[in-house]
C-alpha cells in the first residue's frame, strides 16, 4: 500500500513557476514508478510526466516538455514537480500516482495509488 498527498498547488500569473510535491507513505515507496496527471473541467484526465523508481528515467508530455521538470528522493519519499513559464492552459487539478512496478508510464490505467489532487491555476 502506498498513501500519497500532494501539496504546492496555488494560483499563479502566466510566466510564473509552481513547484507540486508529493509525499508517499508506505514500504514500497522506493520501488515504485512515479507520475504526475492533471485534469481540467470539463477535459479528461491526461499525462503529465513520469519517474522510474531509481529516478534514472523519466518521460513528458510534449506540452510540458521543456518547462515541466519531475524528480524524486527516495530517502524522504517525496516526488516533485517544477512547474515553469506556466500558461493558462495549465490550469487543472494535478494528481500524484504510484505504480506496482519499477518503470513508468503515461498511461493512467497502470497507476495503483492515487493522491487527492491539488489545484493549479494559471492566470492571463
Amino acid at each position: 500500500q502506498v498513501q500519497l498527498v500532494e501539496s504546492g498547488g496555488g494560483l499563479v500569473q502566466a510566466g510564473g513557476s509552481l513547484r507540486l510535491s508529493c509525499a508517499a507513505a508506505g514500504r514500497t515507496f522506493s520501488w515504485s514508478a512515479m507520475g504526475w496527471f492533471r485534469q481540467a473541467p470539463g477535459k479528461e484526465r491526461e499525462f503529465v510526466a513520469t519517474i522510474a523508481y531509481s529516478g534514472g528515467s523519466t518521460f513528458y508530455a510534449d506540452s510540458v516538455k521543456g518547462r515541466f521538470t519531475i524528480s524524486r528522493d527516495n530517502a524522504k519519499n517525496t516526488v516533485n514537480l517544477q512547474m515553469n513559464s506556466l500558461k493558462p492552459e495549465d490550469t487543472a487539478v494535478y494528481y500524484c500516482a504510484a505504480r506496482g512496478s519499477r518503470w513508468p508510464s503515461r498511461w493512467d490505467y497502470e497507476y495503483d495509488y492515487w493522491g487527492q489532487g491539488t489545484q493549479v491555476t494559471v492566470s492571463s
